[in-house]
């Protein structure tokens, strides 16, 4: 029988650093309010098997500072069916779980409304380093993730000046080009590709040809994953280009995943954790937490998941005219 005292949290799609400082709040709230805390392991996956347990507050000590998560996650496509729709429901109930806290990105809230939609109560919490989850400033993991590229390019430089090279990052994001812009932005390349933002190989010939021709030593261009003009691609042209400088390609890859979690990407964790916990113990259901300037607002998950965040251009414009 469910007991509405009684609230489940999982971590589903990307795992983004901070998952685990919003799963300890979520747990510790819930308790400290007299509640009973539950974990589901393996995101949706698990929660249509019943892999769900209790948690004390024990069992998510020690964890604030790591990356990833320990409830672990798994991409789950057939949550869309209303049939395992029905014995995620079915699960909860028989674990006596009465609400839900969902972390994640925007298939992991678009699982929450289906939820929502069935009469269950869920609070969901954004996650996704890529930054695209409408509904909030920031995602839990944006910042490390930042951290973690600028970190990498700020090395490149370092090789990049000894070779005179220029050096073509690739980061993250999917169709956003949030980490690649900001990154851009803050480490000072030369030039920034996003999805948002057609840009020609002449385009980015140009701008590293010029960076040449004003004595600089070396030259960094980020290319977010998504971007129309894919970073192996560029350095081929690039090659062909005489733009004085030797092209090398940096595919950071999943490394912008891991690590340790910042101050900020933990402190807005646990902000979110225990809003959501107090969201639902007041009888709400059916929005996200988010962050809209130094607020933590809700927005309906209906919402959420049928928008994207978009990239704010200025920044692009920002990026433009820095790097000259």
């Amino acid at each position: 029988m469910a007991d509405p005292k009684t609230i489940a949290v999982l971590t589903a799609g990307g795992d983004a650093p901070g998952m685990n400082a919003a799963v300890r709040a979520v747990v510790r709230t819930a308790l400290g309010l007299g509640m009973r805390a539950h974990g589901v392991r393996r995101a949706y996956e698990g929660l249509a098997r019943g892999d769900i347990a209790a948690l004390g507050a024990r069992d998510v000590g020690g964890i604030i500072q790591r990356g990833g998560t320990v409830l672990q996650t798994a991409r789950f496509p057939d949550f869309a069916k209303p049939d395992v729709q029905q014995e995620a429901l079915r699960q909860l109930k028989a674990h006596g779980v009465g609400a839900l806290v969902a972390i994640g990105g925007d298939g992991t809230m678009r699982g929450a409304a289906a939820l929502h939609r069935l009469g269950f109560p869920v609070i969901g919490i954004p996650a996704s380093i890529d930054n695209d989850v409408f509904g909030t400033d920031m995602s839990i993991g944006v910042d490390t993730a930042l951290n973690t590229i600028v970190e990498a390019i700020d090395k490149l430089r370092d090789t990049a000046a000894s070779h005179q090279r220029v050096f073509i990052v690739e980061t993250m994001g999917r169709d956003c080009g949030h980490l690649a812009l900001m990154s851009g932005v803050i480490s000072g390349a030369e030039m920034t590709l996003i999805p948002e933002q057609d840009v020609s190989a002449e385009e980015v010939a140009a701008a590293v040809s010029q960076a040449h021709a004003r004595g600089k030593t070396h030259a960094i261009v980020v290319v977010a994953e998504g971007a129309r003009l894919a970073a192996n691609a560029l350095k081929e042209m690039l090659d062909r280009m005489n733009t004085g400088f030797e092209s090398r390609v940096t595919i950071l890859g999943h490394v912008q995943r891991g690590g340790s979690p910042s101050a900020w990407d933990r402190l807005i964790a646990a902000r979110f954790g225990v809003i959501a916990v107090e969201r639902l113990l007041k009888g709400e259901s059916g929005g996200m937490v988010g962050l809209q300037a130094r607020e933590i607002i809700a927005t309906d998950l209906a919402v959420v998941s049928s928008r994207k965040r978009e990239t704010d251009l200025e920044y692009y414009r920002m990026a433009r005219m820095l790097a000259k």
